[in-house]
């Protein structure tokens, strides 16, 4: 899976679950099944998951790429 700007946060965290701790230091929470927030993660991209939190857009794209290569290494 290609992460981009317009990929959605839920879509990350069903692919690659295991990296929800690297999304979580930029405020982006683990979201629980029938949540709020598991609601809001469908709607929420990863653009404006970087914006709401205030991380560069190149810099949040950089790191989940780093972790799911890293997590790719693993199976």
């Amino acid at each position: 899976m290609k992460i981009t700007k317009d990929t959605r946060v839920s879509d990350i965290l069903k692919e690659y679950g295991d990296i929800a701790d690297v999304m979580e230091v930029f405020g982006v929470q683990r979201v629980g099944r029938y949540s709020l927030r598991a609601f809001l993660a469908k709607a929420l991209t990863v653009k404006t998951a970087a914006r709401v939190h205030r991380v560069p857009l190149d810099e949040f794209l950089n790191i989940l790429e780093k972790a799911v290569q890293g997590s790719n290494a693993d199976d």
